[in-house]
């Protein structure tokens, strides 16, 4: 890939706050583009509220034939109240899961940075976040989200809800690996979070993953309860470094997670498979204040920075985008939700601007 002088990537904006972040987003790929030499072939498709407005389904053919066609994809937060109401098939979200469900994209990398000068916007005590960097690795093609059966039914006249908690040995190895090798580039610390004394599913998960370890002296693994997990990321987040658990655990963990950073706003994450990868802030669209310059577009921009890692093996441009992004904190730069006393707030727009106009001149000193 380090050959390629364009890069084909398909955007779907999404919905709610996503249209206004994406929007800075892609701003920083025009200034990288400038001066890398490297072009980016942007391509916008539907997904999620936006596309069943318009076709009447949350991902249309086109824009997953546009998603496989590409090199990465770069996703904005689907969802909102105007379409809970929907059948659960074409609710946005359904996007989203189907995206992960045909692309195969079986691991979610998120990372949880601490930056020094956000240590005062989290509700937690400076001496509990400072210098706290864990990556958390979710599986996401298994698990009670795409387990079957599933679903609302009448039984003895009555509705019974149900969701199948499901994972095969292979769905375990494969995602236990990449934690694994994530963790022999960190500081070789893996927790394996799961319920195995409650649940069988994930008791197979802790043997698994055992066994898989035996592969990697390098690296000390240890397992924990997801419960004590979610106590432990708040009274204690420095003795993790990498974490690998389930779907459902992931989606929750990494949310309880981004109060360390100061916002749920300043998460990215990667969902990775073994040919495609799309990439996403953490956060949800935010109706409430879509269209108001109010949104945080960091997360989305740090996105953009693991794509250029990580897909493109741009390594030089991705860490000048997160520099610049630090950059711009150094400075008291501040939205909303990460706004405190003696800071300047300031909209997405100028967020943007801002990050783009450092970007641009650490690019040119590099």
């Amino acid at each position: 890939m380090m050959n390629k002088m364009m890069f084909k990537i398909a955007v779907f904006p999404g919905d709610g706050i996503s249209p206004e972040i994406m929007r800075e987003a892609l701003k920083c790929l025009t200034a990288i583009s400038e001066t890398s030499g490297i072009s980016f072939r942007i391509q916008e498709g539907l997904a999620g509220g936006s596309a069943t407005d318009a076709c009447g389904t949350p991902l249309p053919e086109s824009s997953l034939a546009l998603a496989r066609e590409s090199d990465a994809v770069l996703l904005g937060a689907v969802g909102g109240p105007k379409w809970e109401s929907l059948p659960h098939e074409l609710r946005p979200e359904r996007a989203l899961l189907g995206l992960r469900e045909k692309l195969g994209l079986f691991a979610n990398l998120r990372p949880v940075v601490a930056y020094a000068d956000l240590i005062d916007a989290s509700p937690l005590k400076a001496d509990i976040v400072q210098n706290v960097d864990i990556l958390i690795v979710r599986e996401l093609t298994g698990d009670a989200y795409f387990g079957k059966p599933r679903g609302i039914r009448i039984e003895e006249g009555q509705r019974v809800g149900v969701n199948t908690i499901i994972y095969t040995e292979g769905e375990i190895r494969r995602i236990a690996k990449v934690a694994f090798d994530l963790a022999m580039t960190r500081q070789r610390k893996l927790c394996s979070v799961d319920k195995a004394n409650v649940l069988e599913s994930t008791q197979l998960w802790r043997d698994v993953v055992t066994e898989v370890g035996r592969e990697y002296p390098e690296v000390s693994l240890s397992h924990m309860y997801v419960d004590n997990c979610a106590m432990q990321l708040i009274r204690n987040p420095r003795q993790f470094d990498v974490i690998v658990t389930t779907n459902m655990f992931g989606d929750i963990l990494s949310d309880e997670a981004s109060v360390l950073t100061g916002s749920i706003g300043m998460l990215p994450s990667a969902s990775l498979g073994d040919h495609a990868a799309m990439y996403e802030p953490i956060h949800g669209s935010a109706p409430d204040i879509a269209g108001q310059d109010l949104a945080n577009p960091l997360g989305m921009i740090l996105s953009v920075a693991m794509m250029l890692r990580v897909s493109f093996r741009m390594m030089a441009e991705a860490q000048a985008l997160e520099n610049a992004v630090q950059s711009v904190l150094k400075q008291g730069l501040r939205t909303r939700d990460i706004h405190q006393e003696g800071r300047s707030l300031i909209g997405t727009g100028e967020m943007g601007e801002r990050v783009v106009t450092q970007l641009r001149s650490l690019l040119r000193r590099s």
